[in-house]
C-alpha cells in the first residue's frame, strides 16, 4: 500500500480509533470511513494536522445507497487534498434517512458552502449550523430531493422498447 495510505491511517487510529470504520485502497486512492458522529472532528484534524495539512476541499458530495440496509442508505463523501505534497484522500459516513443532519464543514473549509447547499437540495442532507442552507440550483417549491433513486429508470408502461437490445 501507498505511504500516504500508511501515514494517514496511521493518524487516524491512534487519534480516533474505533471511529475508524474501514480504511482502504481504491484505485491507487486512500479511502477512510468514518463514523458519522466524529466524522467532522475527523476532518477538521485532517486539515490541521502540520503533516497531513489537507487544506483544500476539491469535492463533497452525496450518494443514496436504496440497496443497502437502512442504517446505511445515505452517505457523505469528502475528497481532500494536500496540493504542495499531491496528497489525496477521500473521507465517507453514512447515515439513515431518519437522522440525514450532518454538521457543516463550511467553517472549515469556505467551499463547502455551496457543496454543502448542492446536497441538501438533491438529496436532503440537513447540514446544522450551516450559514444559509437554501436551495441552490432548484426550484424552492419542490418537495422532493431529485437525485435520490427513488424513481423507476424507465416508464413501466412503454410498449414500444424491447429490453433485449438494452442489455436486459
Amino acid at each position: 500500500m501507498s505511504e500516504l495510505f500508511e501515514i494517514v491511517n496511521k493518524k487516524l487510529q491512534d487519534k480516533f480509533g474505533d471511529a475508524v470504520l474501514s480504511s482502504e485502497m481504491l484505485y491507487d486512492f486512500p479511502v477512510f470511513t468514518l463514523t458519522k458522529k466524529m466524522a467532522k472532528e475527523a476532518l477538521q484534524y485532517l486539515k490541521e494536522d502540520p503533516e497531513l495539512n489537507f487544506h483544500f476541499l476539491t469535492t463533497m458530495c452525496g450518494i443514496h445507497y436504496p440497496e443497502q440496509s437502512p442504517d446505511k442508505e445515505f452517505w457523505l463523501m469528502y475528497q481532500l487534498h494536500n496540493m504542495p505534497k499531491n496528497w489525496r484522500i477521500r473521507i465517507k459516513t453514512y447515515m439513515p434517512r431518519e437522522n440525514m443532519a450532518m454538521p457543516t464543514v463550511s467553517d472549515i473549509w469556505k467551499t463547502a458552502n455551496w457543496m454543502e447547499r448542492q446536497e441538501y437540495d438533491f438529496f436532503g442532507f440537513n447540514f446544522t449550523g450551516h450559514p444559509n442552507l437554501t436551495r441552490i440550483l432548484n426550484m424552492d417549491e419542490m418537495n422532493y430531493f431529485p437525485l435520490r433513486k427513488e424513481y423507476p429508470l424507465e416508464d413501466g408502461t412503454r410498449s414500444d422498447k424491447d429490453d433485449r437490445y438494452f442489455g436486459r
